[in-house]
């Protein structure tokens, strides 16, 4: 693997040095000269394409980084302004754009001298978005986008009072790991409480959204917003009931797994029943773990630990901390959450997170470097779409880092037992998160096939699919009022429809890497990073056979990856 140096942002050849897009004017004259430009063979649109690829670049960076400063501060209103401008101004017009220059490359002549080696997926993601254009769809998208993102508005401003003083609902979050079940007990209420204020106003949102994304599908020529979703997501390589029959796989492979983990939970900690606030306690009645002190200590840690994975991947972290791209505390105002922002033009990418001084941070923080190191490998690849990656391949990249680097906390943990503690933490989330995302999957799938439900019937279907993958032994009687609206904690749902299945695969995937990592840790860090290097230049199952391992999510390949990380969590239990 080559060594990382310092990342130089693309050369201009086609925009001014220094342009910057500031109004529509200024903008728009680079779009009509693509389009107006005659080509004359196959040199000549390539060079078009570059051109082209720059100015996505261009108005890509522009857009992220202000979507970045919304999210790390609701109240700056600034910046809610030129994101809304972005949104509401440019997009619309950019897009109307997009089409007409995705149809101009479609009709080329010289299309079919292209090397198809490294233009075929792009050809086919540029066919696919000519198919779903609908010019009624733009100002629909626009507002989707902008009503989408009072998810996280809602979310940020909510706190609760907790021993004098008020804190956002990820730092009361941390209190769920106290040794003290009463206290954990009357945090849950609180968090959930909180979050049950904001019912109807969610509730309206979703309702709002779920419409006009209708609305979407049905000028794009689809019966339903799935159908075009998948066709939209660009999911060339599984079908709907391969998502399905994974729903059932996870449900008669992975869910008893769980069950066993919370039988083992009920008897170490001598209850009667295991209540939902009993599953982040330690079993040994240990203090919570707490492995940095703060966002500095978190950052300089993990830096250290992926540099122990392999010396390239702590050399890009570091890169990003001279940058300023990383923003990792939790504080009021922040957007709940935490994402890796591509930048597509400068090619250092930025980390978002709500760090309150739990394990699970630097879990976060492992996993979203994961896609910064992802982001940073394929920053040369020269075709913008080539950076655009389907989930799938994303999440392999952040899920896998995870587990690469557990095999290295003891940066973070001197003392052996707390580390095998967090080992055992990260291998239980491993397996718990498996049955989530079939329940948001599977509720999603209901909520788009059945558009016209009401309300009411939402409910009872995300009831009857949260209880078909629910431990069976995790006892919620007298929380149903909590459970009705779980969902509503998801921010997919709201931000992102149908992006849940893809951490699924992609969590298969990371077992699969992380158990070659276990047999010879060069080979299988050289075939991630090699695999990570494609971008989105070859189908899904192609990145993953690069890896070394299968894109594979039947029952009997769900089985053996399972109880794989099953006998892992019990080797870590003897000791």
């Amino acid at each position: 693997m080559n060594a990382i140096t310092t990342c130089l942002p693309r050369t201009r050849e086609f925009l001014p040095e220094g342009f910057r897009i500031t109004v529509w004017s200024k903008l728009r004259p680079y779009y009509e000269e693509l389009l107006k430009r005659s080509i004359h063979n196959r040199e000549e649109l390539e060079r078009w394409i570059w051109d082209k690829t720059e100015l996505d670049a261009t108005v890509s960076e522009a857009f992220a980084w202000r979507y970045i400063k919304v999210t790390v501060d609701n109240g700056d209103q600034n910046a809610a302004e030129m994101y809304h401008y972005a949104v509401q101004e440019l997009y619309p017009r950019i897009a109307t754009f997009e089409q007409q220059l995705n149809e101009k490359l479609v009709a080329s002549p010289f299309l079919e001298e292209l090397d198809a080696e490294h233009f075929a997926i792009f050809i086919r993601s540029i066919r696919n978005a000519v198919t779903l254009f609908s010019p009624d769809n733009i100002p629909l998208v626009t507002d989707v986008q902008l009503r989408s993102r009072q998810y996280g508005k809602i979310f940020s401003e909510m706190t609760i009072g907790m021993n004098g003083r008020h804190m956002t609902l990820q730092k009361a979050g941390a209190l769920l790991e106290e040794t003290s079940r009463e206290c954990r007990e009357a945090v849950y209420h609180k968090i959930s409480m909180r979050v049950l204020q904001d019912t109807e106003q969610l509730e309206a949102l979703f309702d709002e959204l779920l419409l006009k994304r209708q609305q979407i599908a049905h000028n794009a020529g689809f019966g339903d917003f799935r159908a075009y979703k998948f066709q939209a997501l660009g999911r060339f390589d599984y079908t709907v009931q391969d998502c399905l029959d994974f729903h059932k796989s996870i449900a008669s492979e992975i869910l008893p797994l769980v069950e066993e983990l919370n039988e083992y939970r009920r008897k170490a900690l001598n209850l009667n029943s295991l209540r939902p606030w009993d599953l982040n306690v330690d079993t040994g009645g240990r203090q919570p773990l707490r492995p940095f002190s703060n966002a500095d200590d978190l950052l300089e840690k993990a830096i250290a630990c992926l540099y122990r994975v392999h010396p390239s991947f702590g050399d890009i972290l570091s890169i990003m901390r001279q940058k300023g791209h990383l923003d990792l505390e939790s504080r009021p105002g922040k957007r709940p959450g935490g994402y890796n922002m591509p930048l597509h033009l400068s090619g250092v990418p930025f980390i978002f997170m709500n760090a309150t001084h739990l394990w699970g941070d630097m879990r976060t923080l492992m996993h979203e470097s994961g896609h910064a190191i992802h982001a940073y490998l394929i920053r040369d690849q020269k075709l913008n779409a080539s950076q655009r990656l389907p989930s799938e391949i994303a999440e392999l990249a952040s899920m896998t880092m995870e587990l690469f680097s557990m095999e290295h906390w003891d940066v973070f943990f001197e003392n052996k037992d707390d580390l095998r503690r967090a080992k055992i933490n990260q291998l239980e989330n491993v397996l718990r998160l498996l049955p989530w995302i079939a329940t948001v999957d599977k509720f999603q799938h209901w909520i788009y096939t059945h558009p016209n439900h009401t309300r009411e019937e939402r409910k009872a279907q995300w009831m009857a699919i949260y209880a078909s993958f629910h431990p069976k032994n995790v006892d919620r009687s007298g929380l149903e009022h909590y459970s009705e609206y779980l969902w509503h904690k998801q921010l997919h749902i709201f931000e992102a429809p149908f992006y849940a299945i893809e951490y699924g695969m992609a969590q298969l995937g990371a077992i699969a890497l992380w158990k070659a990592y276990r047999e010879c840790p060069h080979t299988a860090t050289q075939r991630y990073a090699e695999a990570l290097r494609l971008g989105y230049t070859r189908p899904v199952g192609d990145v993953y056979r690069a890896a070394g391992i299968a894109f594979d999510f039947s029952r009997s390949y769900i089985s053996e990856l399972g109880a794989f990380v099953k006998t892992e969590v019990e080797k870590l239990t003897a000791m």
